[in-house]
């Protein structure tokens, strides 16, 4: 059977989708309503997807509202992300048991990661997950786990028919449609047309799972349709995060007082770093049990906000809020650029929403381009 490059699925065929990832060993990871809020978590179909469930967000602020109107996906981004699959919080990377004879065994992790499809991937985070991409797999140095997990990962995606109050991703050309990345992209559309999704294969594998379900070819009215929601959400942002020469702005800044204005706000609770899509600091435990027999290693997620991560012999480098809050908002936006190439900002909001006391950091960019502190060559 021959796809057509897009296609209509209805919430029955969408079923089906899911379905015949879950026939090709895919265990299925989407969205999910869970302790107040939508969340990213193992479902089933399209029964546990939170139908009729939306999100209203701004700085310091999340809460779910019912749309009434059945939308599977008509919700922005949550506290979590995919980062939580692909580099869990905690990894075990071996074990070691004290054998007859007084001796060591030693047992490095070598389980084999589960096939995940996540299904509801927005724009703003394939970028996320490109980000990763080159810092875990390009180089001379591969981390394995998250090799062997992406490498396994298929990647059913949504364009994003709203924004959130948080959300910025124009500004930093990351959505809200996606581009590439994705296996599958979807559309949902609730208009006089019907509730529907108009499907878009991005790769091999994704145009023959999209062959298996019962479809229909998208006419120039769904896709018209389809594209005037991507151009409403990108209407509906009203922040932005200037990107223009900001890697040398922060960089020729860093001891604009600024800083010291945030210090003043900021809880160092490392908030912002673990919904950070991209964010990818870990450190190593190194764990026993009492009887003294069995040992671990495991990698945990850690955080630039914590006194300890930039403990050296003699202390901390990074003893003030002022120095580490610097530290991860220059990383982020400029010598993350002389790292990877790229920015470590997708424009996704979540360290705006889930920040306790609404620190925002497209305003604090704002703040310290409208008092640039650099001297000019033409003004010595």
């Amino acid at each position: 059977m021959t796809t057509p490059a897009s296609a209509v699925l209805d919430q029955i065929g969408l079923d089906a989708l899911l379905s015949a990832l879950t026939e090709r060993g895919y265990s299925l990871i989407g969205p999910t309503r869970r302790d107040g809020a939508i969340v990213y978590g193992e479902i089933e179909g399209v029964q546990d997807l939170p139908a009729g469930w939306g999100d209203e967000q701004d700085g310091g602020s999340y809460r779910l509202r019912e749309r009434g109107d059945g939308a599977l996906f008509g919700h922005n981004v949550g506290p979590n992300s995919w980062k939580s699959f692909l580099f869990p919080a905690r990894l075990r990377l071996w074990r070691a048991r004290r054998a007859e004879g007084g001796g060591l065994e030693f047992e490095e992790e070598t389980s084999e990661p589960p096939r995940q499809a996540f299904i509801g991937v927005r724009s703003c985070d394939l970028h996320a997950i490109a980000v990763q991409d080159r810092v875990f797999m390009e180089g001379a140095h591969v981390d394995p786990d998250y090799e062997a997990r992406r490498t396994r990962a298929f990647m059913v995606a949504v364009n994003c028919g709203q924004a959130a109050s948080t959300c910025f991703c124009v500004s930093m050309d990351t959505g809200p449609r996606c581009a590439g990345g994705f296996d599958i992209a979807l559309t949902e559309l609730i208009d006089e047309g019907g509730h529907r999704f108009v499907a878009e294969a991005g790769s091999e594998e994704g145009a023959e799972v999209l062959a298996e379900v019962a479809q229909r070819a998208a006419t120039e009215a769904d896709h018209r349709a389809a594209l005037a929601a991507s151009e409403n959400a990108a209407a509906q942002q009203t922040r932005a995060l200037d990107a223009g020469g900001i890697k040398d702005l922060l960089a020729g800044n860093l001891e604009h007082p600024r800083w010291d204005d945030v210090a003043e706000r900021c809880l160092s609770c490392g908030n912002c770093t673990m919904v950070c899509p991209t964010c990818f600091c870990s450190d190593v435990e190194d764990l026993t049990d009492l009887a003294g027999d069995e040992a671990e290693r495991v990698r945990v997620w850690d955080s630039c906000f914590t006194l300890g991560h930039s403990h050296v012999h003699g202390g901390s480098v990074r003893r003030t809020t002022r120095a580490r809050y610097r530290q991860w908002m220059t990383h982020k936006l400029s010598t993350w650029v002389d790292q990877y190439g790229t920015s470590g900002c997708v424009g996704c909001g979540r360290c705006i929403a889930w920040c306790p006391v609404a620190i925002d950091i497209t305003e604090e960019a704002a703040a310290i381009r409208a008092t640039d502190g650099r001297v000019d060559a033409n003004d010595r």
